[in-house]
């Protein structure tokens, strides 16, 4: 898990090449284009916009992948987020074609995702997202989908 402002994305080149790709594009010119339709950078990478209202953390649950890496940067909005090992969590559902791995349990590692900041959970990071803070709001961000295994 890496969990760090935008403007330091640069310093996090060189763990993966197609990591880099992704990376180089968190920009605010990037970010403004991305809309609900899938933009696909290279083969194994692409970014999507997600706009929906976050839940109560007992509606929400963990997903995990096995190839791919997430890098979830926040545009507007505020939400909380927990990341746990999977082996820690109880699945419940899995989509192997999707690489999409559900879970339901108690997460390792608290945080708040808000405008400025962007967190990339590889595989391993179980990750809950959507949790409302003070109520349910509407959140903005777009999510970038690397892959790193075969």
């Amino acid at each position: 898990m890496i969990y760090a402002k935008q403007k330091d994305a640069p310093a996090y080149r060189g763990i993966h090449p197609s990591l880099d790709l992704a990376l180089e594009r968190i920009t605010p010119e990037f970010l403004a284009s991305v809309g609900s339709e899938r933009v696909d950078i290279v083969d194994g990478v692409y970014a999507t916009r997600f706009t929906y209202e976050t839940v109560p953390a007992e509606e929400s649950f963990f997903e995990a992948h096995k190839k791919y890496l997430d890098i979830h940067i926040m545009v507007e909005g505020r939400e909380g987020v927990e990341i746990a090992p999977p082996e820690a969590l109880a699945e419940f559902d899995r989509v192997e074609a999707n690489d999409f791995y559900a879970y339901r349990g108690e997460g390792d590692y608290k945080l708040i995702l808000s405008p400025g900041d962007f967190l990339v959970v590889f595989p391993g990071d179980a990750h809950r997202i959507k949790m409302q803070l003070d109520g349910p709001k509407t959140v903005s961000k777009v999510v970038f989908k690397v892959k790193i295994y075969d």
